[in-house]
Formats: C-alpha cells, sequence, structure tokens
C-alpha cells in the first residue's frame, strides 16, 4: 500500500507544478474520491511527465512576454521608445543569439502588448488579460512609477514575475512585493554618479546645495542625493523644495546664492529646470557644477538656453555613445550579454520603421529582455518563483550597462550616466567607463559665458 503521507506531499507538489498542464481536474477529482492503492497509478504517470520536465527537455514552443505599453495618452513618447526597444532585442534573442536555451533546446521569444492609454484602470485590466487570456510567462511593466506600482498587485496576486523597466521610484519597493524587479535606476540613485565624480575630480569642493521640485519623484531624488553627499563627506548648505508649476525661482534662488555653495543639484521637469538654469544667470549665480535632473538632458533644453546651458549637467539612464562592452565587463567581472550599441541601435530603427536614435527609455526595455532570458536560462524554467529567485543572484553587463537588483528586487546594479553640455553637444562625462569625453569643470561663468566661452576641454 502506498504510504499517505507520501502520496499527499507528492500531490501538493504535482498540484503546484501542473496547473498549466491541464491535470488539475484529474487529480482534484481522485483525491476528492479518497482514491489511495489505485493512485499509485496515477502518481507514477504524473510524475512520469514531472520527470521528463525536470530532467532537461521543455516542451513549450514559444517564452511569451507580456506588456501594457503605454502608445497613447501622456507617456507615448516613451512607450514607442519602450516597445521599439523591446522588439529590437527580441529580435536579437531569436535571430542572432539563437533563442533562449532551455531544456536542451532553443526556445523563441513571442510579444504580446496592448496599449494601456497611460491610464492606471487600463493596466489593471490589461495585465489580468495578458496572464489569463494569452498565458504570458512574464509581465513588463508599463512606463512610469505610477502606472508600474498600480499594475504590481494584480501581477502578485497571480504569483507571475513582473519587471519593472519605467518606475523609478523607490516606493514601489518598499511595499513588500515578492514578484517584481527593477532595471530602471532608482530615484534615490539619480545624483550618486555625480557626487561621485564631482568628489573624485574636486577633493576640495565640499559645499553642496540641493533645490528639487516638490513631486514625489524629485524629493526622492533629493532624499538619495542628500544621503550620498553626507556618506561623501559633503555638507549640505542648502535644501529645499520649490511647487510644481513654479514662475518665479527668484526667491529661493537668492537665498541659495547666500548659501555659497561650490555646486548645485537640483530640478524635477522640463519647465522648472529650464527656469532654474535661466534665472541663475540672471541672478549670475556661479557654481564649479550645476547638475538638473529630467530637464539638462534633453536637446530642447539647449535650443531654449543656448549658450546659459554650457557646462551643464543632468544624469541620464543611458545615452547613445556610452562605452559599456565586452571588454570593460570582463574589466569588472562581469559576464555580458546582447549586441553591441551600435547593433543594439540598427535593431531598434529596424523594429520601429524609424531613422532614430533610441534613448534610455528603449535601451532599459532592451535590457530588460536581456536579464530575462539570462534569468530563465540558469533557472531552467519559467516558472516565476523559480526565475525571481535566479534574478536575485543576477549579475551582468549589457549594452545599458550593469545589472544588479537587491533582496527588494531594487536596482543597484546600475549606474545613471552624467551627460553635459560642451560646444551645444551632450558629452558623456561619467561613469569613466561609459564616458566619450571628459568633464568641464568648473563650469565657465556666466559671464563669460554670454562672451561666447563654451565648456569644451
Amino acid at each position: 500500500m502506498i504510504n499517505s503521507k507520501l502520496y499527499y506531499l507528492n500531490f501538493e507538489i504535482i498540484l503546484d507544478s501542473y496547473k498549466s498542464f491541464g491535470l488539475l481536474a484529474i487529480i482534484l477529482e481522485e483525491r476528492r474520491r479518497g482514491i489511495m492503492k489505485k493512485g499509485i497509478l496515477l502518481i507514477t504517470v504524473i510524475l512520469g511527465v514531472f520527470l521528463v520536465f525536470t530532467s532537461g527537455t521543455y516542451s513549450a514552443q514559444k517564452i511569451v512576454i507580456g506588456h501594457p505599453a503605454c502608445l497613447s495618452g501622456k507617456y507615448a513618447k516613451a512607450g514607442e521608445q519602450a516597445v521599439g526597444g523591446i522588439n529590437a532585442v527580441i529580435d536579437w534573442v531569436n535571430n542572432v543569439y539563437g533563442g533562449v536555451k532551455l531544456g536542451g533546446k532553443r526556445i523563441p521569444l513571442q510579444y504580446i502588448y496592448y496599449d494601456c492609454e497611460s491610464k492606471k484602470e487600463a493596466v489593471t485590466s490589461l495585465i489580468a488579460r495578458l496572464i489569463n487570456v494569452e498565458k504570458v510567462n512574464v509581465i513588463f511593466a508599463p512606463y512610469s512609477s505610477g502606472l508600474t506600482l498600480r499594475g504590481a498587485p494584480v501581477a502578485e496576486s497571480r504569483r507571475i514575475l513582473y519587471m519593472d523597466h519605467g518606475g523609478a521610484n523607490n516606493k514601489i519597493f518598499r511595499q513588500g512585493f515578492r514578484y517584481i524587479v527593477q532595471t530602471i535606476g532608482p530615484a534615490s540613485r539619480y545624483h550618486e554618479g555625480t557626487l561621485d565624480m564631482i568628489k573624485k575630480i574636486d577633493p576640495s569642493a565640499k559645499r553642496v546645495a540641493l533645490a528639487y521640485e516638490d513631486s514625489e519623484f524629485a524629493k526622492m531624488v533629493m532624499e538619495g542625493a542628500e544621503k550620498h553627499a553626507k556618506k561623501l563627506g559633503f555638507k549640505i548648505v542648502f535644501k529645499r523644495t520649490y511647487p510644481k508649476g513654479v514662475t518665479d525661482l527668484t526667491p529661493l534662488l537668492t537665498a541659495l546664492k547666500a548659501s555659497k555653495p561650490d555646486f548645485v543639484l537640483g530640478g524635477g521637469h522640463f519647465e522648472d529646470g529650464q527656469l532654474f538654469n535661466r534665472q541663475m544667470a540672471d541672478l549670475d549665480i556661479n557654481v564649479k557644477a550645476l547638475s538638473l535632473i529630467a530637464a539638462a538632458t534633453l536637446p530642447a533644453f539647449y535650443k531654449a538656453l543656448t549658450y546659459m546651458a554650457e557646462g551643464v549637467m543632468g544624469p541620464s539612464h543611458w545615452e547613445y555613445g556610452v562605452k559599456y562592452s565586452p571588454k570593460e565587463a570582463k574589466k569588472l567581472g562581469l559576464p555580458w550579454i546582447g549586441p553591441s550599441q551600435d547593433e543594439f541601435v540598427r535593431l531598434f530603427k529596424k523594429a520601429t520603421g524609424k531613422d532614430m536614435i533610441p534613448d534610455y527609455h528603449a535601451a532599459e526595455a532592451g535590457a530588460q529582455v536581456l536579464a530575462y532570458v539570462l534569468a530563465v536560462e540558469r533557472a531552467n524554467s519559467t516558472n516565476s518563483d523559480k526565475v525571481r529567485k535566479v534574478l536575485g543572484d543576477l549579475k551582468f553587463m549589457s549594452f545599458y550597462g550593469g545589472w544588479d537588483i537587491d533582496e527588494t528586487g531594487l536596482q543597484v546594479g546600475h549606474s545613471m550616466v552624467d551627460v553635459q553640455w560642451q560646444g551645444g553637444k551632450r558629452v558623456i562625462v561619467w561613469p569613466e567607463a561609459a564616458q566619450t569625453g571628459k568633464p568641464y569643470y568648473p563650469m565657465p561663468t556666466f559671464a563669460e559665458k554670454a562672451k561666447g566661452k563654451l565648456a569644451v576641454p
């Protein structure tokens, strides 16, 4: 007679493993009838299937990525980039890499996405549809912290891996979710690289002023900047926020000037960042370095400010021209996977049908595909629990840079790149592994820039 404890132990294992293989109804019926002796044959058959699948043979014909993408609405531009980046890297995985190595076979990736219209209510229903109807293996979150957070409980309740390429807010990873992992760098780390760079190139710089927009994202950046600045030994001589939609920063900047900072970190979005820079020029506030989030990396920033933007810096998740490569990965002892930067750009143009250079929204989404592929291969499974466990230990480099997460799923291995306007061009000045040029430091004074001086080394 079969041991009843063993029977039920095997039953629970099989039940959990084979919900998706159509055997659930049979198992439940056999358990309901309480058939113990005759259950030997049933268990033998199911365990045989179990051994086949765990021995390295994988019968799936494809691995499916599901995505509630932002193809319209306020995040449409970022959403278009993300979809293009994902399609580009899937093209590389399927046609260059040869498919995902799983169970002794090469399995192609398939990508199913729907337009969530940048709306929270659409995100939840589309994730449910992707899981229940399309039977996807993993969900890629939509762009933005708000939409990513909105979809997390849905993926969590269904115990499916949820990968975040566009939500930078640390708050997402303070909710106790088990299945979410981040590819984009967290908001708290936006200005870490800037501080590291100044510490290295100018040990005499000690006084830092922090002035950020009063938004959840910008305040999270400020929190991280303050913490890292203190860790490096900088002195915070000014710390203040300004309201969203501000039209005059004169009172704040006048107080900031009185604090006599060596450099300034701040910003929030494009309009306030442009105002910040312009009114610093009006008040003749000269510092060794100025770094503004969100605004300073955009071409429209220099177009609007011209010479006033010379020497101004800003953090970005990725910029075309970065020097990440198999050689750099080897120096750091990291495995490399994926296309080169130029190959990614070519595949992105092919995927979008447009002759445009991808931005960081495309790069981070594409790199997320590579993280998933590596994790599936090392887990030798698409099971979300197994893949999530592997992701916790995974470290690698791609054209996007480093990748590593902490126990909550927060990205800690990817460093922001800092760009600086030099002669009207964006130059990557940090980190050294990615730079396309040396930083111009200290930046020219506004009076010097008005006379035509450029921040060109």
